[in-house]
């Protein structure tokens, strides 16, 4: 990356739009929180410093200091050169409305379920009636999370097989401050929950192929590769998902999932399930919900095909 010369960008707003027109020089890819240059150079320039997203505009032709405009130029380096996702140089992303500390040991959030969650899964569900919720492989927790929001009453679980992974979704459980509702557990999918049942299992599983992680842009090679490889067409923890599922819902209950591109192998695999798609209003598609007594139905093909 050039470097400017700092006489040059005197204010915020000349450096986010210095940012911007560099971002797109360099042909960055977004999709880890923002999805343009303009919004991941004014997110980059606020943080480095220590402002909000929230500031009355007249900020924006304020002075930058030579000190504030070497660090907003480190961050931009590490954006353009390393292609670091802007998520992991601030430290944080935002699901549901909700901040989350996120590192480079979980997925960065992104998933339409928060759509869901803010609408407490109707008609699906009954909110008065929903105890206990299992976020399936959390990562760094924002969907059990915003869950123990939207369901005030309930104990919810969060699980996944990285010890490091679960150490940031621990933060992220004291950060919100809910230690009395929330766990973390550590499990292989299934595995290490003990048989508890849930009234709502919610996952966002890894469910990329190998062809497509061989052809993912750079900025996602700084996530963990364990939260997305899942083998050669991708099924291969979602089998094992909906493969013991039947066991770990109450009556009444539904999983919900997100697959993204790989619904069309989903629905390969197994031709005769009634997937219910979900649309969204904000955008992003590949999440079904099955109820538990779809999954108790096709429990034989589940099983089977999962093994």
């Amino acid at each position: 990356m050039r470097h400017p010369q700092h006489f040059e960008l005197l204010t915020l707003r000349d450096w986010v739009r210095w940012g911007c027109s560099r971002f797109k020089e360099a042909g960055l890819f977004f999709g880890h929180g923002t999805d343009n240059a303009l919004d991941e150079a004014l997110a980059l320039v606020l943080y480095a410093l220590n402002l909000d997203h929230d500031l009355p505009g007249e900020y924006l032709d304020a002075r930058v200091t030579a000190d504030e405009a070497k660090q907003i130029t480190a961050l931009f380096h590490e954006r353009i050169d390393r292609r670091v996702p802007a998520a992991y140089l601030i430290g944080e992303a935002r699901f549901a409305g909700l901040a989350f500390y996120v590192d480079d040991n979980v997925l960065i959030p992104r998933s339409p379920i928060a759509e869901l969650i803010r609408q407490c899964f109707v008609p699906w569900l009954d909110p008065e009636h929903v105890g206990s919720v299992l976020d399936l492989c959390t990562g760094s927790g924002c969907i059990g999370i915003a869950c123990a929001y939207a369901f005030p009453d309930a104990l919810v679980d969060l699980s996944d097989i990285s010890p490091a992974a679960l150490d940031v979704a621990t933060r992220n459980i004291e950060r919100h401050r809910l230690e009395g509702r929330v766990r973390a557990l550590r499990a292989d999918v299934y595995d290490g929950l003990d048989g508890e049942r849930y009234d709502l299992i919610v996952t966002n599983p890894p469910y990329v192929s190998s062809a497509e992680m061989a052809s993912l842009p750079e900025e996602y090679r700084h996530e963990p590769e364990l939260g997305l490889d899942a083998g050669d067409d991708g099924m291969d923890i979602v089998a094992r998902v909906l493969g013991g599922a039947a066991d770990y819902l109450r009556p009444g209950g539904i999983i919900v999932a997100e697959v993204g591109a790989s619904a069309d192998l989903l629905m390969a695999r197994y031709p005769d399930v009634p997937f219910l798609w979900l649309d969204f209003e904000r955008g992003g598609d590949g999440v079904f919900l099955l109820t538990a007594e779809q999954l108790d139905e096709f429990r034989d093909s589940f099983e089977e095909k999962g093994a």
